[in-house]
């Protein structure tokens, strides 16, 4: 006999079963319905599409996720749906000219920031957090690929929103991308793009779900910075600006890593509790 709840357990997006066991069962349960001939088999059949989860990813650049549908990315983050977002973090609108965006850092050059850009880039992970039921992560695969990895890996077994922000090199940034992943591992050292994950599942288990994945800075940011034409060029055009700019930069670096050290050593009890509907697919 068949029953909804036996086949819900095979292939629940959260039963214990790996995705590769779904996937053969599936298979076998397929093969079995096609030689009954029986008028609920082939109801089944007619709906068997249904039994196995779609992984759901939404891909874009900060241009997108920081500003022209910041307010589509907060909607779907307040919803508590199992979609995945994954924001390639350019720090400039890279189609379409290169002109600054709110991910822009402190100092770059960028069009519509010829002078360098004067204030912070926007937060969108701590956004994010402050929901306190989403899956967040801060990616560079040239200093961790682990990390990266294993952030994919939980965000995509999370039963409700997850957000993926990945530092991507880019041509606007001035730099040979055939160094790209140096100058990512340069970002990370100097504190600059921490790594962290932020994982809701972790609070419910009695753990704090901040997660700080980076060691402290070790060189100052303008070893990363100057590395990269879009903080350079302002040297040759405006010195007094690009030093001021750039320790004041500093300063935000300073203040956000100490931020986020001092998030990885709260209790559990001092985040938002996970407020998530279980959601069965």
């Amino acid at each position: 006999s068949f029953s909804s709840s036996s086949f819900s357990f095979l292939f629940s997006s959260r039963s214990s079963f790996s995705l590769v066991t779904r996937s053969s069962s599936f298979v076998f349960l397929w093969l079995l319905l096609e030689k009954l001939d029986l008028p609920k088999a082939r109801e089944l059949l007619s709906i068997i599409d249904h039994f196995v989860r779609r992984s759901i990813w939404i891909i874009g650049g900060d241009g997108w996720a920081y500003d022209i549908d910041y307010g589509g990315i907060d909607q779907v983050l307040s919803t508590g749906s199992d979609v995945n977002i994954l924001v390639m973090d350019t720090e400039v609108y890279s189609n379409t000219g290169g002109q600054a965006s709110k991910s822009t850092p402190i100092g770059a050059v960028a069009k519509f920031a010829s002078g360098g850009k004067m204030t912070a880039k926007k937060d969108l992970a701590l956004q994010a957090i402050a929901y306190g039921n989403v899956y967040v992560a801060r990616i560079a695969l040239g200093a961790s690929p682990q990390q990266a990895l294993q952030a994919f890996r939980e965000a995509e077994a999370y039963n409700g929103p997850s957000l993926i922000i990945a530092y991507s090199p880019c041509i606007a940034h001035g730099i040979n991308l055939e160094n790209g992943l140096e100058q990512q591992e340069l970002a990370v050292k100097s504190g600059y793009w921490p790594l962290y994950r932020y994982n809701p599942t972790l609070r419910g288990m009695g753990k704090n779900p901040f997660v700080l994945d980076s060691l402290r800075p070790t060189i100052p940011l303008k070893d990363y910075a100057y590395n990269e034409i879009r903080y350079s060029s302002l040297r040759l055009t405006n010195l007094e600006q690009a030093d001021k700019l750039m320790t004041f930069a500093q300063k935000v670096v300073n203040q956000k890593w100490a931020l986020y050290e001092e998030m990885a050593t709260r209790d559990e009890h001092e985040f938002l509790p996970d407020m998530r509907i279980t959601r069965k697919i």
